[in-house]
């Protein structure tokens, strides 16, 4: 048996599963007669609301608050609709594996040494993510202080147009079928609600290929009340200090494109705000750059210190993933994540699969292996395991005072040790599924479960130092293969740098709305939650302003 055969058919594919969640968006571009390129702004303007960040959550939190009032939305992407590239979920690898500057994914690397990404689009990360729409649990909610009713009909309002019923092919039937085998119990169908057992989750592909995002969502924006401007890099907040007892955010300094430096004041009122929905690395980032965070680390960058903070940046998360691929001899559909199950030891099982994997792969070792492989040795497919919460947390800090570079992040992945027993449990369900009854026809005989181990801890994964060989603890294997599954947090969490109404405590007049707020990641996919707490939180402060 020639397994350099089957290695350079693992590395291809894997190269692609890295960096296959791509992105599409609807064929036809909605007019949005509110979207302008930055360059068109003017020097000076005037906003009640100025939101940072037109991604997951700032979309539809745009989209509510311009109902009644004026609201600037300043993105530093582009517009998700148009580009060829990036249009249908066949062409998923594409925005990742663009690392140009226009690209709608910016990468970067943890201090941990595993390969990450960052949206850079209108939408956010659901412009470039694997598209599973789940909502979070209802202990989250609960835990979080959340109005369930109001989470409800928020989620109910996304879902009109960005959730849909995936159709599910023979290897995704043949994955759920061997959790439920796997003891992962009960079956409970399609649902969006996150309950313990196997289920089958919604997407934001509609069934011809299409991805939907949270720029979608802007269909519902009152077109009077709302301008966005693409391209808009925001620099720093403007606060107001003399004669406050406190600093008051008033403004914003941005530039276009070209460099050009634009301002945007609020206008008066007092229930008028400036929000931060930049995302978990952009969000406390920003705040750092405009003099809000730990008062000895800006200074090291000649920051003006406005409020000595220093848990911004601090509680950042990400959950570690970790997968095996399975080499099939039958054809695979292509789909991305379709079933979970969600177990009671605090992982997530999912799984994505097809020969499509090799579209649009990086720069990578494996690279070399797939231009040279027939299509029909991409037959196969991912089983992952994602670590709940995760507990191990980590920090955030700058490296430059320029908002377009990415910050620098540890994760400290599996540092706490009860993630890592996690994972291994993880492990061992993804072994009982590939040696159950229902995936027997889409795995070969010979080559085992040591085998199937032993070539994913050999592939270029990450950036870290191989260890494991069969005979090792699967604590090693996890350690040595983890990688990321785009679902970081933290950095502006509640009760540390906001309060429960997401405002930023220690300053007036600013909140952050985001997946930079959370403790934990909700579900078994961040997105749906973020999109939802997007319109919650906007109709949470429509409603307060239109109480005076």
């Amino acid at each position: 048996m020639n397994l350099g055969w089957w290695w350079r058919l693992f590395a291809g594919a894997l190269a692609g599963f890295l960096f296959f969640h791509g992105f599409a968006a609807t064929e036809t571009a909605p007019n949005y007669s509110f979207m302008y390129d930055a360059t068109s702004a003017s020097t000076l303007s005037y906003y009640d609301y100025i939101i940072v960040g037109g991604g997951t959550a700032g979309c539809p939190l745009a989209a509510t608050l311009s109902q009644n009032a004026t609201v600037l939305l300043l993105e530093r992407g582009g517009s998700p609709y148009g580009n060829p590239n990036i249009t249908k979920m066949a062409s998923f690898g594409a925005a990742l594996s663009d690392l140009s500057r226009s690209s709608p994914s910016q990468r970067f690397i943890s201090e941990d040494g595993v390969i990450n990404a960052r949206a850079r689009v209108l939408g956010g990360g659901s412009c470039i993510n694997a598209g599973f729409y789940t909502r979070a649990s209802d202990e989250y909610i609960k835990q979080a202080g959340w109005d369930g009713r109001l989470v409800n009909e928020s989620y109910q309002w996304m879902e009109k147009s960005v959730a849909f019923e995936p159709s599910l092919g023979q290897w995704q039937s043949a994955v759920r079928n061997g959790l439920l085998e796997a003891g992962v119990m009960p079956s409970n169908g399609f649902t969006y609600d996150h309950i313990y057992g196997t289920k089958v989750g919604g997407t934001i592909f509609d069934q011809q290929g299409n991805r939907h995002t949270a720029a979608d969502l802007l269909e519902y924006a009152n077109p009077s009340g709302l301008t966005v401007f693409l391209h808009a890099s925001v620099h720093k907040i403007l606060f107001a200090i003399k004669g406050k007892r406190r600093p008051k955010a008033h403004g914003v300094v941005f530039r276009d494109a070209t460099g050009a430096k634009h301002k945007a004041y609020l206008k008066q009122g007092s229930k008028n705000e400036i929000i931060i929905s930049a995302g978990a690395l952009g969000s406390p980032q920003l705040l750092m750059l405009s003099g809000v965070g730990p008062a000895q680390h800006l200074k090291s960058h000649d920051i003006t210190v406005v409020l000595d903070q220093p848990l911004v940046g601090q509680g950042m998360s990400d959950n570690p993933m970790n997968a095996v691929f399975i080499p099939s001899p039958l054809p695979v559909e292509v789909s991305l994540i379709q079933v979970v199950g969600i177990t009671h030891f605090g992982s997530y099982i999912e799984a994505a699969s097809g020969e499509n994997f090799a579209g649009g792969a990086s720069s990578s070792p494996a690279v070399e292996y797939m231009n040279n492989l027939d299509e029909t040795t991409f037959r196969g497919g991912f089983i992952l395991e994602k670590v709940m919460g995760p507990i191990s947390t980590g920090h955030l800090e700058l490296r430059t005072r320029n908002p377009n570079d990415n910050p620098s992040v540890t994760f400290n992945y599996f540092k706490d040790p009860q993630d890592l027993q996690r994972c291994v449990q993880g492990i061992q369900t993804i072994e009982k599924i590939i040696e159950s009854k229902a995936f027997f026809r889409f795995r070969y005989e010979f080559l085992s479960w040591p085998i199937l181990l032993n070539m994913t801890a050999n592939a270029p994964l990450n950036l870290l130092p191989k260890h494991y060989n069969p005979s090792m603890p699967l604590e090693v294997f996890c350690k040595d293969t983890v990688m990321t599954i785009w679902h970081y947090h933290g950095g502006c969490q509640v009760g540390k740098v906001v309060d429960l109404d997401y405002k930023v405590l220690g300053v007036d007049a600013l909140r952050v709305i985001d997946g930079s707020t959370f403790n934990d990641s909700p579900g078994t996919n961040p997105q749906a939650t973020v999109m939802m707490l997007g319109r919650y939180m906007g109709v949470k402060i429509l409603s307060e302003r239109l109480a005076n």
